[in-house]
């Protein structure tokens, strides 16, 4: 019998998923960018490996915002990580689960690692299933596609999809069964229109979650497919070697699918692992967004304008910083003088809240610059500590005025949102080991206060 489906509200949109199994565990499912959780039980081995994580866990499958039974992201949105992360933790929230373990496939698995990074109360395991540190390759990432594998992806999701495009990647040992190309081709539609999935497509070309891998607490089971044709299996190798304590599982075959071949050396792993004693992570550390904002020449303001005035437009800048920072989920932490820092769970919303930020203060006759960063902090009551402070902190005092400028691990992780970046060189950040690649950010689509 195939699950119910119910809705998580987030705001206005809705976010469909389904609860099955009776195990104690709470397991969340975090599929690709594109899925649907009303097809996967149409193919007969997918359904037996959601039942068979069902024997031992209670399972939350869902639809990602934009794809499957979900509501289609709004008109000009993105699809971006911060949206992934936002819609496991509704559904989390629809379903009345405080902590969950995760088990996230190939794109999922990007999503996972975030929240686990940057929510870890939330998190009590965490399971990557033929995971990636990002998709495309670098010279210090040599796993990663192609530029022609990448037009060979983008072209057969522009021509075919719908009609089982990439099957021969996908699930390279059933490819040839009409049967099974006319459930996928019908997985595919029900998943994701052409034009959302080549949205989601270029978005993953340029995310990058490496700096994410070592603030990871969580226990953490990495399990690879040994001949996978779309990731490779180094991807899986170099995500284990870089999250503390990982436990990593290479399990022999070449389809992507994991229900495909034999599925049992995936699914025995992970059941051993779930149901194991798991020790609890350290709640004390997480991966947050920090960011700083300063008035530029604010000395040469109050001298000019005098105390009562100097004072009067302090506290509509800083009426303008808590309103933005309400809207973008941002949380106070410190105000020195005139300016702000504050900490965020989702990189995206930093950018945009600084973006934001930088152009409601324009009535008001300043300039501000702003820097962003994300990296591991020690949480001590309201109070944080740790490198990625001083970091955040010495990228805004390098930008220049009226601008907001972001480490490269924030680009990486905010690619695909409406948010474009400048490439502002590799810089030294005094008192901070090594050079730091900066950006400049900027919104594809203006602001609601510009």
């Amino acid at each position: 019998m195939t699950p119910e489906v119910h809705y998580a509200k987030l705001g206005e949109a809705h976010i469909a998923y389904q609860v099955f199994g009776s195990g104690d565990l709470d397991l969340v499912y975090v599929p690709e960018f594109w899925h649907s959780i009303e097809a996967q039980w149409e193919e007969p081995r997918f359904a037996a490996f959601l039942r068979r994580l069902g024997s031992f866990s209670r399972v939350i499958c869902l639809d990602q915002r934009g794809s499957g039974l979900s509501d289609p992201l709004p008109l000009g949105e993105r699809p971006s990580l911060d949206l992934g992360t936002d819609d496991v933790r509704a559904v989390m929230d629809a379903v009345g689960v405080s902590r969950a373990a995760l088990l996230g496939v190939a794109g999922g698995s990007m999503i996972s690692a975030l929240l686990a990074a940057t929510v870890p109360d939330r998190v009590q395991a965490l399971v990557l299933l033929n995971g990636m540190g990002r998709v495309t390759a670098t010279p210090d990432y040599p796993w990663g596609t192609t530029p022609a594998f990448e037009a060979r992806v983008m072209a057969d999701l522009s021509n075919g999809w719908g009609r089982g495009a990439l099957a021969d990647i996908l699930a390279p040992s059933e490819a040839d069964d009409p049967a099974f190309r006319s459930w996928l081709a019908r997985y595919q539609r029900l998943g994701a229109s052409p034009g959302e999935v080549i949205a989601q497509r270029r978005m993953i070309q340029d995310v990058d979650i490496r700096q994410v891998l070592p603030a990871i607490r969580a226990p953490t089971l990495v399990v690879h497919r040994r001949d996978n044709r779309l990731i490779s299996v180094g991807h899986g190798r170099y995500v284990a070697e870089h999250i503390p304590n990982a436990e990593y599982v290479e399990v022999p075959g070449a389809d992507h699918l994991p229900f495909l071949g034999d599925s049992e050396a995936i699914l025995v792993p992970i059941q051993r692992f779930l149901t194991g004693a798991i020790s609890p992570a350290d709640e004390r550390r997480a991966l947050v967004t920090l960011l700083f904002t300063d008035i530029v020449g604010s000395t040469d303001h109050a001298a000019r304008l005098g105390d009562r005035r100097w004072r009067t437009l302090l506290e509509e800048h800083n009426a303008i910083v808590r309103g933005e920072l309400e809207r973008y989920r941002g949380r106070e932490l410190d105000r020195a003088g005139d300016g702000f820092v504050a900490l965020f769970d989702g990189p995206g919303r930093a950018v945009r809240c600084a973006l934001a930020i930088k152009h409601g203060v324009r009535r008001l006759g300043v300039s501000l610059r702003a820097g962003v960063h994300t990296g591991e902090v020690e949480l001590l009551g309201a109070e944080i500590e740790g490198i990625a402070v001083h970091i955040g902190a010495r990228v805004a005092a390098l930008a220049d005025p009226g601008e907001v400028l972001v480490t490269s691990t924030v680009r990486g992780l905010v690619a695909g949102s409406e948010i474009a970046f400048i490439d502002r060189g590799s810089r030294a950040l005094r008192g901070v080991p090594g050079r730091w690649r900066l950006f400049a950010a900027s919104a594809l689509i203006p602001t609601d206060s510009s």
